[in-house]
């Protein structure tokens, strides 16, 4: 099966929705894994996580950066889909901030060793900076504004600000056990409320 992409006649191959789900479970697994273990982790762990054979995986991902890239990319959609979900389902726009903020932050304390495994390709890691920052500042801006129009939060909030100072309260959480980057971010969220 295959669609037109607008303005091409060259066919866009579409996976069939039982081959989304596997590559979902797969990208669900591998990342299951990389918190656990750091993006080192041997693949045959992720194939077992993932009930998939080796082969299956370096068939949809044939290096570990083409895995650690589909991944990060699998996780940022998760959180941005969240957002306007949490935003439908919550009593207030400052309970959806605060829930997806909670995501934001197991999203980032659980990148282990990314940084790292991405640096010898600056190019790569640049894209998906890029592509984190069009997903997830446009979804941090509706929630704020939401509270905003709620008078529920300050309104010189801005999204890229908030998500820059809760990644930099999220650098290192992992590395010291006295250090809680859930409780200081917690902190700032509650800082954005009006008095």
């Amino acid at each position: 099966m295959a669609d037109f992409d607008s303005g091409s006649e060259q066919p866009v191959p579409r996976k069939r929705a039982d081959a989304r789900r596997n590559e979902r479970a797969l990208l669900d697994a591998a990342a299951a894994a990389f918190v656990t273990s750091g993006v080192d982790v041997p693949v045959r762990d992720i194939a077992v996580r993932a009930g998939v054979g080796v082969g299956t995986i370096y068939r949809h991902f044939p290096t570990r950066a083409d895995l650690i890239v589909a991944v990060y990319r699998h996780q940022i959609e998760a959180c941005a889909e969240a957002g306007p979900a949490l935003l439908a389902d919550s009593d207030t726009p400052y309970a959806a901030l605060a829930r997806w903020i909670d995501l934001f932050v197991d999203f980032l304390v659980t990148k282990h060793g990314l940084a790292a495994a991405l640096q010898s390709d600056a190019a790569a890691f640049q894209t998906l900076h890029a592509y984190f920052l069009d997903r997830l500042v446009p979804v941090c801006d509706q929630i704020l504004d939401a509270a905003v129009a709620a008078g529920e939060i300050r309104p010189d909030t801005n999204a890229y600000g908030l998500l820059r100072g809760v990644g930099n309260l999220c650098i290192g959480a992992g590395n010291d056990p006295r250090y809680d980057a859930r409780r200081l971010v917690d902190l700032l969220v509650a800082g954005l409320r009006v008095r």
